[in-house]
């Protein structure tokens, strides 16, 4: 079995055994990897005060059988901020749970590790549901699964005017070609996506959105990434606990 090192984001952590951890990482030069912290759920075990979910840490890895061994974890970013801060951390776990939804074990993502470092870094900061919802349609964008809003995903005519969304089909639907109920994507909405979708994130810019606009574009996304992976994220219901 080989060592290496890698810099990775702590994605979720689940006991193990008796005093162990299950780590699942974001590793900028390997990807999505799973890896045990043996016994690091004892208070003087030298992993314990790193691995934690949202920390950006710099590890030894020990080579397995499909799961690794956490050697060494040195910290790099804490992010503690977003722990102490209910509403920041179900936007922040809501990111997390689209990487691990989205990115496939062992292939190297090193645009979406990127993307979320700088979400983490923004969201304690900003407006974290604007900030998740960036986050959401960009990842989407780098896996393959961006949208399409400024044409008819049927008859390809562009989008001028308010449409609707199918997120079957993964586009905007003009209204001669509705044959279904589908959710309404007002022409003010589409906008806002591409504010979202291009959101320079060194230097994001300062924009109002009206209720109504965003509630519509956090039904389009849900609806689309639930019809992407046949199931609802768990942490919808983590930031429905602390919106209320």
């Amino acid at each position: 079995m080989a060592q290496y090192l890698t810099e990775a984001i702590i994605l979720a952590v689940r006991n193990w055994g008796e005093a162990d951890k299950m780590v699942t990482l974001l590793s900028r030069d390997h990807g999505k990897i799973i890896a045990i912290a043996y016994g690091c759920r004892r208070p003087k075990n030298r992993l314990a005060g790193a691995i934690q979910v949202f920390s950006q840490v710099e590890l030894a890895l020990m080579s397995g059988h499909g799961i690794e061994t956490i050697k060494q974890c040195e910290l790099k970013q804490s992010f503690r901020k977003i722990r102490e801060d209910l509403q920041a951390m179900a936007y922040a776990a809501f990111a997390n749970e689209l990487v691990v939804e989205f990115c496939p074990d062992r292939q190297p993502e090193p645009y979406v590790y990127d993307l979320l470092v700088q979400v983490l870094t923004t969201i304690t900061c900003r407006n974290p549901r604007l900030v998740a919802l960036a986050a959401a349609w960009q990842l989407l964008a780098l896996v393959g699964y961006q949208a399409q809003y400024d044409h008819c995903v049927i008859c390809g005519q562009p989008l001028s005017q308010d449409a609707f969304f199918d997120s079957e089909k993964g586009g905007g639907v003009c209204k001669a070609c509705k044959q279904q109920d589908l959710p309404e994507m007002s022409e003010r909405a589409r906008r806002f996506l591409d504010q979202l979708l291009y959101l320079d994130w060194e230097q994001p810019p300062s924009f109002t959105v009206s209720g109504a606009v965003l509630l519509q574009s956090e039904k389009i996304l849900t609806g689309y990434i639930t019809c992407l992976l046949g199931k609802p994220l768990k942490s919808l219901e983590f930031i429905k606990q602390v919106s209320v």
